[in-house]
């Protein structure tokens, strides 16, 4: 027998239908047996209604329902009716209704799930990524597909609007250094050769602009074989656009909006534009990081004239070899005691700093281990210099500007995260501009790109390329969100001049060059404009704006930190024929009984 297709998805249904007869389709949520009248809750991705199946009416079909379970698939007919006056559920879209049964089937019977199908379940989150296809049909995870498929949607209308194209770009390309790991795939009619699945469009988007598209976007997947986080995943999705002959300005105009609109959408707020704008070299010196989160304050001082000259000899000597002296006033903290102390010396320890001074400011002094060292006209000039107040604490580091600068920007977030400094339902959007261009590497004694080998430096830093490579700005900029990253682009270089230099300070030669990117070195001999991008994590946008912990809860199916599929046990072993057609052997790793592979 055919079953019934539904007329109205669950959710839809409201009190206009009183009257109607109806036909849901869903899964059985819960059902309630009063002694009489049975009470099935049924779901679908819209929501969720209460069904009265009433014995008096129909035995047959009551009798029917009461062998309904949770999860059973069913079809059923009734009529909408008002709930009786004092059993509405406020907290639901359906609560001022119900639909009383005239008919039921059951499509396909359940076992019984491993969790229950409903939001906020203590579970593991191992066992939710075993059984996905459960913990899918949980509502907040459908809310936030339905909302990521509306946010793509406005995107794509958005866009389409501006005048952009959406092109896509290959899946199977070569591999190119990007900053992380490449995912490598044998070619099977190439004996010993790589594709590589992309971790960005980078170089297509670059060749689509000399192609003369002047406006593209993707929303594209992409590759990157890194070790994984919260906000991270191996395969994750792109909003990936490029602009001809623009500025940072053009491209800022035409996505704030973008964004704005995203959090209407999503959030239901209005955002100014247009956001703020920081330099990395301030976002450095005031919060300690290239991402800073600046809903609250907690900003980091810079006490190094002040402190020049003291008694204390870490200061003063530090300051004398070119260090800094740096520091933070946690408020209303000076009743911390010795052992939270100690544990924040011991988490500055762990980004570099040698060691963590504090001071609790008194009435009239502070009081430090140190204090001894510091006369009263510098105590003083230090309490107006932080703002600080009797009953606050000054947390300071001397050390490298870069290190002060690392452990403040850890030390800050975690006191806000501690003294619950970050408002809720506050969103601050940002760009930091003038990244430099180039950042040295002890390791390697080498320039590399702080972004990558095409971006654009400012013009008139270009005569620094010979003279202070370290000293120049790129054209580079990044969108922060609550003090996360969610985007980050530059103006590319399109000079030949340039781009030969960049290679010669980054140490790759016109042969390594030609290997590498070559294709596009060639494209861009048959005339580039002017042109430049940015790339949105779309991942962390709906992080974020559907109150998420992670990306792994706006991913339909998220791999584990150890970059492993639960549900499908992905990655796998393949057969031996198989591996003879990509002509590959494998090396089988050594074996440990005490510590597994190694």
């Amino acid at each position: 027998m055919a079953f019934w297709q539904r007329t109205k998805y669950c959710g839809t249904v409201s009190k206009k239908d009183i009257g109607r007869e109806i036909v849901l389709n869903g899964w059985v949520q819960r059902t309630r047996d009063h002694g009489g009248l049975l009470f099935v809750d049924v779901r679908d991705r819209s929501g969720l209604i209460q069904v009265v199946f009433n014995p008096s009416e129909n035995a047959a079909i009551h009798e029917l329902a009461r062998s309904l379970r949770s999860e059973y698939v069913v079809a059923i007919k009734g009529n909408v009716a008002p709930r009786p006056a004092g059993t509405e559920n406020p907290n639901l879209s359906t609560g001022e209704i119900e639909i009383h049964a005239t008919g039921v089937q059951i499509l396909n019977k359940a076992e019984t799930p491993p969790f229950p199908i409903e939001d906020d379940i203590d579970v593991s989150e191992d066992i939710r990524l075993k059984y996905r296809y459960l913990d899918l049909r949980r509502p907040r995870l459908q809310r936030n597909f339905i909302l990521r498929h509306q946010v793509c949607k406005l995107i794509r209308d958005y866009l389409s609007e501006q005048g952009f194209l959406e092109i896509e770009t290959p899946m199977l390309t070569k591999s190119t250094p990007e900053g992380a790991r490449d995912y490598l795939v044998p070619a099977r009619l190439s004996p010993g050769f790589f594709f590589a699945l992309p971790q960005s469009p980078q170089l297509f988007k670059q060749i689509l602009m000399v192609s003369g598209y002047d406006r593209y976007f993707q929303i594209v997947r992409c590759f990157r074989d890194e070790d994984l986080r919260a906000d991270r995943q191996p395969e994750f999705t792109q909003l990936d656009i490029e602009m001809s002959f623009i500025t940072p300005d053009n491209l800022f105009n035409v996505l704030e909006p973008l964004l704005a609109k995203i959090m209407k959408l999503g959030l239901g707020i209005d955002i100014p534009t247009p956001f703020p704008r920081m330099t990395y070299t301030e976002a450095m010196l005031r919060f300690g990081s290239d991402k800073p989160d600046t809903r609250f304050g907690l900003e980091i001082v810079d006490i190094t004239e002040e402190v020049r000259h003291v008694e204390f000899s870490v200061f003063a000597k530090t300051v004398e070899l070119g260090g800094v002296v740096r520091g933070l006033c946690a408020p209303g903290c000076s009743g911390f005691s010795r052992n939270q102390l100690d544990q924040l010396t011991n988490f500055a320890k762990q980004f570099g700093a040698k060691g963590l001074v504090w001071l609790k400011v008194t009435e009239t002094t502070v009081d430090s281990p140190v204090a001894k060292y510091l006369k009263p006209e510098i105590v003083e000039q230090l309490k107006i210099k932080f703002g600080a107040k009797p009953g606050d604490l000054l947390l300071l580091v001397a050390d490298k500007p870069q290190i002060a600068a690392e452990v403040l920007g850890r030390l800050r977030l975690k006191l806000a995260d501690d003294l619950n400094l970050k408002p809720k339902d506050t969103y601050q959007f940002l760009w930091i501009t003038d990244f430099p261009l180039l950042e040295w590497s002890e390791e390697e004694k080498k320039w590399n790109a702080m972004h990558h080998p095409f971006t654009s430096p400012m013009e008139e830093d270009i005569p620094l390329l010979s003279t202070d490579p370290g000293k120049v700005r790129a054209k580079a900029y990044d969108l922060v969100l609550n003090g996360t990253e969610i985007g980050g682009g530059s103006i590319r270089i399109h000079s030949a001049d340039v781009q030969s230099k960049m290679f010669e300070i980054l140490g790759i030669t016109k042969e390594e060059a030609q290997i590498k990117f070559g294709f596009l070195l060639e494209a861009f001999q048959y005339g580039a404009p002017p042109h430049g991008g940015i790339a949105f994590g779309l991942d962390r946008i709906m992080m974020i704006i559907t109150g998420s912990n992670t990306i792994r809860d706006v991913i339909a199916f998220p791999k584990t930190q150890k970059a492993t599929c639960l549900m499908t046990n992905a990655p796998s072993p393949v057969s031996k024929k198989q591996l003879d057609e990509l002509h590959l052997k494998l090396i089988k790793p050594e074996i440990s009984s005490k510590s597994g592979i190694r």
